[in-house]
């Protein structure tokens, strides 16, 4: 589904990112870990067209993506949310999740200002399709809520079901656990797995190892900039050189 090779990543004199290459499989659910500063977020800015790599290439579906905008790569069915979450405030949660369907709009401005017929029935297709996401994320009942009033836990919900709603072949999340309680982060874990069973291949970073262990098919695991290992969930956990990234190396 997605091909990294060679990708490289250096800001001034440091090298954020050193030859970083993997692959995820189609279908999976894939995590990358690592201590803070291991280049996790920065390779995520790379692969979403956010960075443009110093060296590297990025292949989606056998395509050369290589320093394609965000919106191309929306158009080409691969979408992320944020470490920080972003929405936006004046707008309800359901005009929130209409945005995220945007690239599949075909209505102009003079259309939609006009009301023409296709343009009013598009628009009503769109309202039914973002509702169909917050059902799907279990928010249908906020729909006219505005999305700055939601509580953080409910607006990173909302931000996925507008990733969604891009109809994404893949989806790249960055952190979604974060600020969550386990609670939260309990009911995040099922609806990854959904996501899943809709045939979206996930990729996340998170630091919640208890997450990244229940829900991953396979880890790749970053340090300093460098890939130090890949493999299933257990063996990562069996991993010296993992243990050591996180733990340090009693001599």
């Amino acid at each position: 589904m997605l091909e990294l090779s060679g990708i490289t990543q250096i800001f001034g004199g440091v090298t954020a990112l050193d030859t970083v290459t993997f692959s995820i499989a189609k279908g999976d659910i894939t995590g990358v870990i690592g201590p803070n500063g291991a280049g996790k977020t920065t390779l995520f800015n790379i692969i979403t067209g956010i960075y443009r790599q110093t060296a590297g290439t990025v292949l989606l579906e056998g395509k050369n993506v290589t320093g394609f905008p965000p919106e191309r790569l929306a158009r080409l069915a691969m979408v992320r949310t944020f470490q920080n979450i972003e929405l936006f405030g004046g707008m309800t949660v359901l005009e929130n999740v209409m945005v995220g369907m945007h690239t599949k709009s075909s209505s102009g401005l003079l259309a939609c200002a006009l009301k023409m017929p296709w343009s009013i029935s598009e628009e009503r297709r769109i309202r039914e399709g973002a509702a169909k996401w917050l059902e799907f994320t279990g928010i249908l009942d906020l729909s006219e809520h505005a999305a700055s009033s939601l509580p953080f836990g409910q607006g990173r919900l909302l931000e996925i079901a507008r990733a969604l709603a891009a109809m994404p072949r893949i989806i790249l999340m960055d952190e979604p656990a974060a600020g969550l309680n386990s609670q939260e982060t309990l009911a995040l874990a099922q609806l990854i797995k959904r996501i899943r069973d809709l045939g979206i291949t996930v990729v996340l970073v998170e630091h919640d190892m208890e997450l990244v262990m229940d829900i991953c098919d396979r880890i790749v695991v970053l340090n300093l900039g460098r890939k130090l290992a890949e493999g299933t969930p257990r063996e990562i956990q069996e991993n010296t050189e993992v243990i050591a990234a996180y733990l340090g190396d009693d001599d």
